[in-house]
């Protein structure tokens, strides 16, 4: 079907004193019946391409804002039916057509209406189809309304739990967002750790190192939001879990272990805990056992720059007098021939050197290697901003 502009538009000639909004009005309308014209047409041909197209291409000439007026009522299951299909353009521009009117629709109407549909679009081969549903799925979890009934449904939330293990990054960052804003209440960390949903997980966090690492990545964004939700995550032992490969034999996990447990120790009650634990014993030997470690340049980094933001976080001249060997370690990475371990010990005291406690520790400290003030007065070290942190 080929819409007519005469049919969208008012009429020239009738526009002597023409009244916009209701020549707007008009408009939506007319182009409403269009719709409804192009859904039964869609809904009676074999091969819907053409149609499909010529969908898009009124609903794209709707602005998003009258498009709810416009599509609010209508039922999509004619769209939502032809996504089943190996026919990859059809499903692309069901995609899109989709997208374009549920982002109109309010996460009530998508939660009363398409909630079997979007839950079938997690299990869709496609990764469009799956990021379509995992949108508007993650829409409705920031609605306090939607988001209760999307907890009444443990298949949705178990569907989400799977697509973390999909291979295309953006399917599983979506669904670990989604994930984290579920468990912002106390019925979801309930239905999240005090269910079967716990042993989902766990099943998921066994597929590969890569997915394990995606599962501390939720753990650890949980954690943050409360000392509640802190709880939750412990009492699980996948937090354990995660300090556990702190000191494991592979060190690129022990590296990737070390910036989980650095986002963790972001938040107040996160370093409380981790504190209670002995983690910061732990990592502080860590730094001072890797001098016999062939393989320390892949994770001592990580080390220095967790000590770095704890410094920040708490006070540059509590954790530099209680952890020497942090303070110790970034100047001698500092003329460290290794460019890399360079650039990481001056980020670090730059961080240091943001306020004035760190300005005053670093100087003190740095009077015990004068090979590092002779680097800065000579030019060796390339960044004339450290003269900045020590001395102003």
């Amino acid at each position: 079907m080929v819409l007519d502009a005469d049919s969208v538009n008012c009429e020239a000639e009738e526009a002597v004193e023409p009244d916009t909004q209701a020549c707007s009005r008009g408009s939506f309308t007319v182009m409403a019946a269009s719709i409804d014209s192009l859904l039964e047409e869609i809904s009676g041909v074999e091969d819907p391409i053409e149609e499909l197209q010529g969908l898009k291409t009124a609903l794209l000439s709707i602005p998003v804002s009258a498009l709810r007026d416009s599509v609010g009522g209508r039922r999509l299951g004619v769209i939502f039916s032809l996504l089943n299909s190996d026919h990859r353009e059809q499903v692309q521009l069901c995609v899109d057509i989709l997208e374009r009117i549920l982002m109109a629709l309010s996460p009530e109407h998508l939660v009363q209406n398409y909630r079997v549909e979007l839950q079938a679009g997690l299990n869709h081969p496609n990764e469009n189809v799956k990021i379509l549903a995992l949108t508007q799925i993650g829409r409705m979890v920031e609605h306090p309304d939607a988001v209760t009934e999307i907890l009444h449904n443990p298949d949705i939330v178990r569907s989400l739990i799977h697509c973390i293990e999909e291979e295309n990054i953006a399917v599983a960052k979506q669904a670990i967002h989604s994930l984290s804003k579920l468990s912002h209440s106390k019925t979801g960390l309930d239905k999240l750790f005090h269910s079967d949903l716990l042993r989902v997980v766990k099943e998921v966090m066994a597929t590969s190192d890569v997915v394990r690492y995606r599962i501390y990545e939720l753990v650890v964004e949980i954690s943050s939001v409360s000392p509640i939700s802190l709880g939750y995550c412990a009492n699980s032992s996948l937090i354990s879990q995660l300090l556990c490969e702190l000191t494991g034999d592979d060190v690129l996990i022990r590296a990737t272990a070390i910036e989980m447990v650095t986002s963790l120790a972001h938040s107040q009650h996160g370093r409380q805990y981790l504190a209670k634990q002995g983690i910061m014993d732990k990592i502080s030997n860590m730094i001072r056992g890797a001098d016999t470690d062939p393989l320390s340049s892949l994770y001592l980094p990580g080390l220095v720059k967790f000590f770095g933001n704890l410094a920040i976080a708490d006070s540059p001249q509590q954790v530099c007098e209680t952890y020497p060997v942090f303070q110790n370690k970034v100047f001698e990475m500092a003329l460290d021939p290794d460019p890399a371990m360079i650039g990481v010990a001056l980020d670090t005291l730059g961080l240091l050197g943001t306020t004035v406690e760190g300005k005053q520790v670093l100087q003190k400290t740095g009077e015990l290697f004068p090979g590092f003030y002779f680097m800065v007065m000579t030019d060796a070290i390339e960044d004339f901003s450290i003269l900045y942190i020590l001395y102003i």
